[in-house]
């Protein structure tokens, strides 16, 4: 009859996968994060019919900060409304450059709240014209929105000219 014969490496690593498999599949705790019965996930095979989604509703998506003098910091509020039929979480914002930083809230907004997306733009080192982008992800549908700031930026040198 043969006889498999485990090696005591063999076992530890056994059972240190298994540990690790049933820890991270195992209902863990929330940590400090929103619950998720918030979120609604309209793809699915029931279809969208009936499904309350939050809805971004802004009062203007571009903003041109014009001529900007390099080295100035400018800031920008994008003023927006939760117009759809459920709660909206702002999950993450991401700019398209690191000049370009914004704020936003981080609580659940019910239908009807209004917020407001910060931007504030940096033109330390920049020169000309100057798009960037702000990408918002969020619990809507699509679940990105996507702001745009300009600005053209000018030397103090140039100034005189």
């Amino acid at each position: 009859m043969n006889r498999i014969i485990f090696s005591q490496p063999f076992f530890l690593a056994s059972l240190f996968l298994i540990a690790l498999i049933s820890h991270s599949c195992g209902g863990g705790t929330n940590d400090g994060r929103l619950p998720t019965d918030l979120i609604q996930n309209p793809n699915s095979a029931e279809g969208t019919q009936n499904v309350k989604l939050p809805a971004f509703e802004f009062d203007k998506e571009f903003h041109d900060f014009g001529r900007v003098i390099q080295g100035e910091q400018v800031s920008f509020a994008f003023k927006f409304k939760n117009s759809g039929d459920a709660t909206m979480l702002i999950s993450n914002v991401r700019s398209s450059c690191g000049c370009a930083v914004a704020s936003f809230p981080d609580q659940p907004m019910n239908p009807g709240d209004e917020g407001v997306i910060s931007v504030q733009f940096d033109s330390r080192g920049r020169r000309g014209s100057q798009v960037k982008t702000v990408t918002l992800v969020a619990n809507t549908q699509p679940n990105t929105k996507q702001l745009t700031i300009q600005a053209n930026v000018i030397t103090p040198e140039s100034m005189n000219n």
